[in-house]
């Protein structure tokens, strides 16, 4: 036994980090079109010019032929994002935008002339603008009357052409990236802990309100959480580090625990009294956190170590803190490749949680070089190749282990606008996008060698891996 035969091979992508026309058919403003520099650099008041993202690689009228080179690949699933500001520009109008509505149904149309399923990513890293600097984001608690206006207004276009729904991207990422994550608009070193938990328990009552909604509009969908999943090994075997470790992992299993369970976990509760934090449950919170997932979605990049040390310096590229693992390489961008990290994630989640898991993203940004070889313009990624099939083989081992494991979609199937960093010559895809970080480029599309290794690894589920 390897991977299961109905398994759900593709690739994955964002709305914000692809489709540019940024300001195209009534599209409003988002907080990704104030970020030029991805999470690590300043926001700027308006879009500027130096903004990749603005245009992406102008996936918003090239879907087609993006598509079809998915479907050349085999591609059974293809994960993608709706901009929230595409259908309501400002975020808190009562009426969508109708062209922005048409677009995902021409798009989810495409992928289904293949045979495609779309999973869809209901909020992925992009708030509009508008709700940002107006309600400063999830700190506010209209910001869940703004979601379920929108998610029912989606799940009422698309709840025959959608079967997989994940609610928040990478939510746990909030507590790091509260602007990119939860559209906060106060600063960063400015936020409290209050706030800031205060904002999560919004965004934890809304996800499960759109589980609720969507098991009542579209009874056959399967609705998903979507965790950025980090491995945490303590650096030595001394009982500090074991219980600092302990408390790191707790503070991102909280949010898969809520989703699952349905109830805030005991741990939570004594962080939040030892904090002064008090969360403000309204009437009816508790039950509609009741509505539990489906399944639980997750990216896998990287493994990192935590210890009780405050002399041992952090991990470089790490938006999740922690401190490097001495017997780990790293890539280009210092995060450190760990694949047997993946089947341990994958073990972990499955103990825990007993639902069917979902990895939607985990993949290796890397500097690619265009060649021409025999005529045609390539690139020889072999080091991408064989970063995703080490993960892929300790993928196969989870599911040998009984975990049940939905499907793979690897991150930045072609090329994309990096998140932390904004570039695009941080490449993750199979597909080699003509665009550099100067602006230059003809946005000419090229199969990488990796396109055709993993078109072989779907068309054989798997098998191919271990020639």
């Amino acid at each position: 036994m390897s991977f299961p035969k109905n398994f759900l091979w593709g690739g994955a992508v964002a709305a914000n980090q692809c489709e540019g026309a940024y300001n195209e058919d009534g599209k409003g403003l988002c907080t990704q079109d104030v970020t030029p520099h991805g999470i690590v650099g300043p926001r700027t008041e308006e879009p500027t010019p130096d903004n990749m993202k603005l245009i992406g690689i102008d996936f918003y009228h090239r879907y087609k032929e993006d598509v079809k080179l998915f479907a050349e690949m085999g591609f059974k699933v293809f994960r993608t994002s709706i901009a929230w500001s595409r259908i309501f520009p400002n975020g808190d109008e009562e009426t969508p935008n109708e062209k922005g509505l048409q677009f995902y149904d021409d798009l989810f149309d495409e992928c289904h002339k293949y045979g495609i399923e779309p999973l869809v990513t209901i909020s992925h890293y992009e708030t509009p603008l508008h709700l940002a600097k107006t309600y400063d984001g999830w700190v506010n608690r209209k910001m869940i009357g703004f979601y379920e206006r929108y998610v029912r207004t989606i799940f009422a276009r698309y709840g025959k052409k959608v079967k997989y729904w994940l609610t928040f991207n990478e939510i746990n990422s909030v507590l790091h990236e509260p602007f990119l994550s939860g559209g906060i608009y106060t600063e960063k070193d400015k936020l409290s802990q209050q706030d800031l938990y205060q904002a999560v328990h919004h965004e934890l009552v809304a996800s499960a309100l759109a589980t609720k909604i969507g098991h009542e509009m579209i009874p056959d969908a399967k609705i998903g959480c979507m965790i950025l999943s980090m491995p945490t090994y303590p650096l030595t075997p001394c009982p500090d580090d074991v219980i600092r470790t302990m408390e790191s992992v707790h503070k991102n299993d909280f949010f898969g625990d809520v989703h699952v369970r349905g109830y805030y976990p005991g741990y939570m509760k004594r962080y939040f009294r030892e904090n002064n934090i008090e969360i403000k449950f309204e009437p009816g919170d508790e039950e509609i956190l009741k509505n539990t997932v489906d399944f639980v979605s997750f990216s896998y990049y990287m493994s990192i170590c935590e210890t009780a040390d405050p002399a041992q310096a952090k991990g470089k590229g790490n938006l999740m803190g922690g401190v490097p693992n001495p017997y780990l390489e790293a890539s280009e961008w210092g995060w450190q490749i760990d694949p047997q990290g993946l089947r341990y994630v994958l073990n972990y989640y499955w103990d825990r949680y007993q639902k069917p898991l979902f990895i939607v993203e985990n993949g290796l940004g890397a500097v690619d070089k265009l060649v021409e070889k025999d005529g045609v313009m390539t690139v020889e990624d072999d080091y991408r190749i064989d970063y995703l099939q080490k993960h892929l083989l300790q993928v196969e081992e989870a599911a040998r282990d009984g975990v049940d494991v939905m499907g793979y979609t690897s991150w930045g199937c072609i090329d994309l606008v990096s998140a932390s960093t904004a570039e695009l010559k941080k490449r993750y895809g199979y597909i080699y996008v003509d665009r550099n970080d100067d602006g230059t480029g003809t946005l000419n599309r090229y199969k990488k060698k990796s396109f055709y290794w993993y078109k072989d690894v779907i068309a054989t589920n798997g098998e191919s891996l271990h020639k």
